[in-house]
């Protein structure tokens, strides 16, 4: 599934990365505990969280996810937009709940990564 199509189910907006909206996802994570996030070995991770904060960007970095789902209407902030820029990090914001969020993307046909 696309991010266009993702952002479609979800009503959200493509925060960066609009250029990839083409880009395809198969797999997803839902956490707001990064240490967790950083067990993943999985490569090409659509990660779903409601913590926007810097550690988030930073963890996907270091964790080689692609796409960040910012669910609960979090917004980010102006340097976190810089930094998800700076490693071609695509980012949705939604104002939908993470169950509600995961729950759309699953039935819509985006596997969990375990």
């Amino acid at each position: 599934m696309t991010v266009k199509q993702i952002a479609d189910i979800l009503k959200a907006s493509i925060i960066c990365g609009e250029d990839r909206a083409d880009h395809d996802m198969k797999i997803a994570f839902a956490s707001d505990l990064m240490s967790d996030v950083l067990t993943l070995k999985e490569d090409n991770v659509l990660l779903i969280t409601g913590l926007a904060n810097m550690q988030t960007l930073r963890t996907a970095e270091m964790s080689d996810i692609q796409c960040i789902i910012f669910a609960r209407n979090k917004k980010i902030s102006p340097e976190m937009k810089e930094l998800a820029l700076e490693n071609d990090i695509i980012v949705l914001e939604c104002s939908y709940t993470v169950f509600k969020t995961c729950g759309l993307l699953y039935q819509a046909g985006i596997s969990p990564i375990y």
